[in-house]
């Protein structure tokens, strides 16, 4: 039996589209199903990433999803896996660890040799090994064209010098793809020259780990991560030296698209808290649920989710066919955080104090949420590039 939720998607897309997203959204109930919120909340109280969700996510084959068959995935595209994290959301049970796997797999995928991707993609279709994402850092924040981690030649391979920050489940991963100069920002003609890709082994000498104090309720710690002389294989390299800026990119458009399913779902899984607690909450012998004042806030954010989520599976259709997604994505992530936010805040004040007390579950959900409208890029920067490169506006940074 199809949810709400499940049945507003449906009527999003067409038929094909919708029967894409609702095929995969069965399957991942199949895993929330024995891993609940209750599941995720206990690993986060332990500290402890969710190995047996994850594991069961690989044997349900949606791991695998974005992934073609031929390399041991489970075909479909961004599109997919952004229906997957959604999913995972709409259950209460989201994981940055999918975001950062779907937007790092992309440039692999495009741009890496069949072995690179038989190596590092291949396996994480399983759940056998887990790859994440590095590229934000302490000195250049949003402005990742002044980073400074460095990647210098060295015989057949490449000594990589640097730090990242916010980097979700470093402690977890088993590989990283880290967005490193191989030409000094002080040495190129245009900024987006001398930027490369590689794919480290965690377990490689020179990587140090510190976690971060982030009060956000999800299941993976963010940390801080120095490179030390950290000795890298030719066959680390994705791509060609110093022409990476494009294949980043492309991985972070897919980011954006996964960061709006985990956003949307979120928002209609608080939303569905709020609807149900106010059709049974009667302080004065009727519900609350039939108050104007909370109930219109209720329907307006209902109204932005379902927008935002027209403007993701349409950005994710772009993308999966090759097209420039780059404007469709960032309004996709825009929207569907804004959506979130407005979901929580009615779902709040619609518990009242309650929603303030941790085992009504409604605060434990308003740090992820509101998170989303700064990363994985804020929404100020999206503003910006909506304004320039899709109303033709002058540069406004």
């Amino acid at each position: 039996m199809n949810t709400p939720a499940t049945a507003a998607i449906a009527n999003t897309a067409s038929t094909a589209l919708s029967t894409r997203i609702r095929d995969v959204q069965e399957a991942a109930r199949g895993v929330t199903t024995l891993y609940p919120r209750s599941y995720i909340l206990q690993c986060i109280k332990e500290d402890r990433f969710p190995d047996e969700l994850w594991q069961k996510l690989g044997e349900f084959g949606l791991l695998g999803l974005s992934v073609p068959e031929e390399y041991g995935g489970s075909g479909g595209g961004v599109l997919e896996i952004t229906a997957l994290n959604e999913a995972l959301a709409l259950a209460g049970v989201p994981t940055l660890f999918l975001v950062v796997t779907g937007l790092g797999r992309v440039p692999i995928m495009r741009h890496g040799t069949p072995e690179q991707i038989r190596k590092y993609v291949t396996p994480t279709c399983t759940g056998e090994k887990k790859l994440c994402f590095a590229i934000t850092e302490p000195n250049a924040g949003t402005n990742s064209f002044a980073m400074t981690t460095l990647a210098t030649p060295d015989g057949d391979g490449w000594v990589l010098n640097g730090q990242k920050v916010f980097i979700s489940g470093a402690r977890d991963a088993d590989y990283m793809l880290v967005i490193a100069r191989t030409t000094k920002a002080s040495e190129v003609k245009h900024r987006a020259d001398g930027i490369s890709l590689f794919v480290l082994d965690m377990k490689t000498p020179g990587i140090q780990l510190t976690q971060l104090n982030i009060q956000v309720e999800t299941a993976e710690r963010q940390y801080m991560v120095f490179f030390d002389n950290v000795k890298l294989p030719a066959d680390a390299l994705i791509g060609e030296a110093g022409k990476g800026a494009k294949l980043m990119f492309e991985g972070l458009n897919s980011e954006r698209l996964l960061a709006a399913g985990a956003a949307i779902g979120l928002g209609d899984y608080a939303l569905a808290k709020a609807v149900a607690y106010s059709k049974e909450r009667k302080p004065f012998g009727k519900p609350i649920g039939s108050y104007q004042a909370l109930q219109h806030r209720m329907a307006q954010a209902k109204a932005q989710i379902e927008a935002s989520r027209l403007m993701t599976y349409n950005a994710a259709e772009r993308f999966d066919a090759g097209e420039d997604a780059g404007a469709h994505a960032n309004m996709a992530k825009l929207l569907g955080s804004q959506a979130a936010v407005a979901a929580i805040e009615a779902a709040l004040q619609t518990h009242g104090g309650y929603g303030f007390d941790r085992d009504y579950d409604i605060i434990t959900l308003w740090p992820m949420v509101r998170l989303l409208e700064i990363a994985p890029i804020n929404n100020e920067m999206l503003l910006n590039y909506i304004g320039e490169h899709v109303l033709g506006l002058p540069k406004s940074y």
